[in-house]
């Protein structure tokens, strides 16, 4: 073969590559633990189920195409078998998702086939107990191919998990069901975000004027979807479940399905300082919970929702 038609070759190879071929190797581990936590501002304690000791648990970022190697450590104290349920990826429940005993670990790797944002949560039995007591979190999937015209970068980022807290004591079985629920928590807290209803609530999230603020949202609660609305905005792009192909633009509510994500983006005002209130319009979740107050102005925060602080804690 002559040299031009070897190099010829070799382009026309190169160009064949998948984006993926820069993937990489993630590894992750996580310890079960059974611990009393603050499920509000003012540090009111439950026994909450969780994933390293926080609600949600770690958040996970990896590019599409990464192989991601798991290992779930169940912590010697705990008093129940613990499982492990990554909505991005394509395995064996029996196998790879099965649960672990108190003092055991489980490994398992996939590879994240699909961008998104994605939930993961505790399998084990009973399901919704094991969710609604605080096992979930989020793995982000950044798209192989990176930002885009129809997925432009962001100039800020938060990730907000909304889940459910029941009735210290409720029976598995109740809490199936529904039975005994008592707020929405939005990560990990009851208005964790929001001073306006809760005088204790010391943290809300931040932006300058004009700035795209990009929300990551996944909805952890075990049986209602959350309709999002940000009040005095508009969602300037929405993407369903994360994937920057499944596109909408200007939307006023979207209807998140429980253990389902989007990724939202709003862009206040750049000309004036503004505040909205992100909600769950469902009244019974919001006015229990289920709001966050996104302060724009041009004192904000230079740190908040940049450099991997997603969640404000």
């Amino acid at each position: 073969m002559n040299k031009h038609l070897l190099s010829t070759a070799i382009l026309i190879a190169s160009s064949a590559l998948p984006l993926w071929a820069s993937a990489e190797t993630v590894k992750v581990e996580m310890t079960a633990k059974e611990v009393d936590i603050a499920i509000d501002n003012a540090g009111t304690t439950h026994r909450m189920w969780t994933y390293d000791g926080a609600i949600p648990g770690p958040v996970v970022r990896v590019k599409q195409g990464d192989l991601v190697q798991f290992t779930l450590h169940n912590h010697p104290d705990n008093g129940n078998s613990h499982s492990m349920d990554f909505h991005a990826a394509q395995v064996d429940v029996l196998e790879e998702f099965a649960e672990t005993n108190p003092g055991d670990s489980k490994s398992y790797e996939f590879q994240a086939n699909y961008p998104g944002v994605f939930v993961y949560h505790c399998g084990a039995e009973s399901m919704a107990e094991h969710i609604s007591r605080g096992m979930y979190g989020v793995i982000i999937v950044d798209p192989a191919e990176g930002y885009s015209a129809d997925y432009p970068k962001p100039d800020r980022e938060y990730l907000l998990v909304q889940g459910d807290l029941f009735q210290e004591g409720t029976s598995a079985e109740d809490i199936t069901q529904g039975i005994n629920w008592e707020a929405s928590l939005i990560n990990g807290k009851i208005f964790h975000y929001d001073p306006v209803h809760d005088p204790n609530a010391s943290l809300t999230l931040e932006a300058m004027p004009g700035e795209r603020v990009r929300i990551f949202f996944v909805n952890a609660s075990i049986n209602d979807a959350a309709a999002l609305h940000p009040i005095a905005g508009i969602w300037d792009r929405v993407w369903d479940n994360g994937n920057p192909k499944n596109i909408s633009y200007g939307v006023q509510t979207v209807d998140i399905a429980p253990a389902h994500g989007m990724v939202l983006d709003l862009v206040p005002p750049a000309d004036r300082a503004s505040n909205n209130a992100i909600v769950d319009h469902r009244m019974k979740h919001a006015l229990s919970g289920a709001i966050t107050v996104l302060m724009t102005h041009e004192d904000a925060d230079p740190e908040k929702g940049r450099n991997g602080l997603l969640i404000l804690r």
